[in-house]
């Protein structure tokens, strides 16, 4: 608890300036908004057309796109508040915080299925059909979830265990090792977060090579399946510098105590909201299909409210 005492010691003591707070503060909502608009055209899109949920990559992809929305909109909240309401309730901060870990520790599995069903769609076409069912993939999804509640449901089990019932009726600054301040959750986050990222990594750089080696000699699919995979390779590893932040976060704080927040807004950009901005570059706009529908969308949308304006 005392690193996390720290940091919050320096975060009140170099507190930003109103005019700085304000402009972090609309920089935060306006890059949510804007994904999250972005993010809901891709949504309605994948809704209307029957194309999208009878395709086994779309119905990942648009898990990816929901997860990664509600992740934007929960982290913009806690900063938004980190702001202004500044303290909030154990109990409170923990139902946020347990929500943003979920999506959070979610984002860099779907990649990976994503990476796999691409693998397998470029180096398997023939048994694609037959491997890679809606079904399946629903499956797959699941299976996804249960991996990040064994990772983040015991973070509050192991809280309500060892702290006193009055913990959870005060006010904090809400951050995770702050309401989940064993250090135990410290060691398990460490260990389970080393995992997750040799999975991962393994599985990105195994699939990448196999269609690279694909690609040479095959068709512009392939290549552009290279392509679709060095991108959610750099996703990738923003979203894994999730789980170097808490590390990183504590060096700035000794390195750079009075720009101390800044570093922060810096790392919760660059962690939590770029990677959230990638996933629609490379399905809403480089996927043909996707990019069809989503601009038939668009235009239906300019057209209907033209019509609506001149009907005034």
């Amino acid at each position: 608890m005392n690193a996390s005492s720290g940091n919050v010691t320096v975060v009140l003591q170099y507190r930003d300036s109103f005019a700085k707070a304000v402009t972090k503060n609309l920089i935060v909502v306006f890059l949510g908004i804007s994904i999250s608009y972005i993010n809901v055209n891709l949504i309605h899109t994948f809704c209307k057309h029957q194309i999208f949920y009878k395709n086994p990559r779309y119905v990942l992809f648009i898990h990816l796109v929901i997860n990664d929305m509600v992740q934007v909109m929960l982290t913009a909240i806690l900063f938004i508040i980190s702001y202004t309401i500044y303290k909030l309730n154990v109990s409170v901060c923990s139902i946020f915080t347990l929500l943003a870990l979920f999506t959070t520790e979610n984002s860099p599995l779907n990649l990976a299925c994503m990476a796999v069903e691409c693998y397998i769609a470029i180096c398997f076409p023939l048994r694609h059909v037959q491997i890679c069912t809606v079904q399946r993939t629903l499956i797959l999804i699941s299976l996804i979830w249960m991996s990040t509640t064994l990772s983040v449901l015991p973070d509050l089990f192991i809280t309500l265990a060892t702290e006193p019932l009055d913990f959870f009726h005060s006010r904090v600054f809400c951050l995770r090792n702050i309401v989940f301040p064993h250090p135990l959750i410290i060691q398990k986050r460490d260990i389970t977060y080393g995992v997750f990222l040799v999975i991962v990594w393994v599985t990105i750089i195994y699939t990448y090579l196999k269609i690279l080696f694909t690609a040479k000699t095959a068709s512009k699919d392939a290549k552009k399946a290279k392509n679709t995979i060095l991108l959610h390779g750099f996703q990738l590893l923003l979203c894994m510098a999730t789980y170097a932040a808490p590390h990183l976060t504590n060096a700035l704080q000794k390195w750079f105590p009075t720009n101390y927040t800044d570093s922060l807004f810096v790392i919760y950009v660059t962690v939590q909201i770029l990677p959230r901005s990638i996933s629609p570059i490379i399905y809403g706009i480089r996927d043909k299909t996707f990019r069809k529908f989503l601009k038939g969308n668009l235009l239906c949308k300019i057209t209907v409210h033209k019509s609506d304006n001149q009907n005034k």
